[in-house]
């Protein structure tokens, strides 16, 4: 009967374990805050506070005497916090950088069901359509602000091994760059309407070979010429950009692929796709850019999200075990002077936040250690990556003050797990085992 209460007893201090960890995580700094702060006036102004504090100072005085034991939980916990932080950090750049890339006031219309560029088909006929359609902005030359553009995908030798990789070059005429005012030629010019000329984006010269301003590179058989290199600080610094008319022929493009529209306005985007969807020779579909592109990222964004609680998962784990065997070691070693301060009047519970206290105090060390790690190696690390067209784009790891926190709450959850059940033995040890043990 004793071992199912005691079996009882131990499933329950997991369940509310495992409940108050996944509070825990949705726990908002502000939250976290008042805890503290909720702690601290309890350690202070209360009596088994006061024993709180007397037995987690004997505990913290003596973490010099077993730094060794002692680091196992802060290099482990720090280990976690680094690999999770980074891999989310990986998420974050991506998922910023796409995200950066569109705004409100544009719109870029496909094909009825495509998901991206390249599956997409707009014919040439319906350019004109779509130029007379309500809710398009107007340039300074009168003319509706619309961009039909084609996307290819083509192979460069990547810069840092040499062997082929997807680079995206994108066909646009004149109302595409005046659709983005945030691209801004850094050196060199803009290509020339009917020749085969190339600007490219600063994060693709920098991911491929053999385009640097001034060289010249085969593409379908043809050679061309790198006239500039282009900044917008967002994915489309990822891409090569040539004239339409000579991409379309080099490639035999007989139609775009998408179409890039300045809306009119607040009420621009409603006006465009309710026009849109009363023509039936246009059966098309519009999203605001920033819609678009929050879209291309948010599969990949989730991938890397899943893997990154994963694997911090099951390194967590790893972390719990050693800071449990550590702390077991430490209450074990303290046996005797627990015992002793039971003996003279300390009750349970002040003993068991101390031993919690001192094991949350290693944990918030190793979070702060990995943390600090993961924002000097990884914070503007650059990288690409494939995206949905198939071609790389180039972002770089962002490491956020959101990302830290995430970190910091994970490191304090592991130092909450390993510290919990050594402090619930020295609590229920017997006094007179444990000084006759000793």
């Amino acid at each position: 009967m004793n071992r199912i209460k005691k079996w009882m007893g131990n499933f329950g201090i997991v369940l509310l374990l495992a409940l108050g960890l996944a509070a825990w995580t949705m726990l908002p700094w502000y939250g976290v805050l008042a805890a503290v702060v909720l702690l601290i006036v309890w350690l202070l102004s209360s009596r088994r506070g006061q024993q709180t504090l007397a037995v987690a100072g004997i505990g913290i005085s003596s973490l010099p005497q077993r730094w060794g034991a002692s680091s196992v939980i802060v290099i482990g916990i720090a280990g976690v916090v680094g690999v999770l932080v980074a891999m989310l950090a990986m998420g974050e750049g991506f998922q910023a950088t796409l995200k950066g890339t569109g705004s409100d006031d544009r719109a870029i219309i496909l094909r009825g069901g495509s998901q991206a560029e390249t599956n997409s088909v707009i014919g040439r006929d319906q350019v004109p359509l779509i130029s007379s359609l309500a809710g398009i902005a107007t340039g300074k030359n009168g003319r509706p602000l619309v961009s039909p553009e084609l996307s290819q995908v083509v192979n460069l030798p990547s810069r840092s091994d040499g062997t082929d990789a997807n680079a995206q070059l994108r066909g646009v005429g004149e109302q595409g760059w005046e659709l983005r005012p945030q691209m801004k030629i850094v050196e060199g010019r803009k290509f020339s309407a009917g020749l085969r000329e190339l600007v490219v984006g600063q994060g693709a010269m920098n991911q491929f070979r053999g385009i640097r301003v001034g060289e010249r590179i085969t593409l379908a058989n043809q050679s061309w010429t790198v006239v500039g290199k282009f900044a917008s600080g967002d994915s489309h610094d990822s891409e090569l950009w040539a004239d339409s008319e000579v991409l379309a022929s080099t490639y035999n493009r007989q139609s775009f692929q998408s179409a890039t529209v300045k809306l009119d306005g607040k009420r621009g985007f409603k006006q465009l796709k309710a026009a849109l969807a009363a023509d039936p020779r246009l059966k098309l579909d519009v999203l605001t850019t920033r819609e678009y592109y929050g879209k291309q990222s948010e599969g990949l964004t989730k991938l890397i999200k899943i893997l990154g609680i994963v694997i911090g998962t099951i390194m967590a784990i790893g972390a719990v075990f050693g800071a449990l065997n550590t702390m077991f070691a430490a209450v074990a070693g303290r046996a005797r002077e627990i015992a002793t301060m039971r003996a003279l009047g300390f009750r349970g519970v002040p003993v068991v936040i101390a031993v919690m206290l001192e094991t949350m105090l290693l944990a918030l060390l190793g979070g702060l250690l990995g943390a600090f790690i993961a924002w000097l190696v990884f914070n503007g690390y650059q990288v690409s990556t494939l995206g949905s067209n198939f071609s790389q784009v180039v972002f770089q790891f962002k490491v956020s003050p959101e990302l830290l926190w995430t970190g910091l709450k994970w490191a304090l959850g592991i130092g909450l797990v390993g510290g919990l059940f050594p402090a619930l033995r020295a609590a229920r040890q017997p006094v007179t085992d444990a000084l006759r043990g000793a």
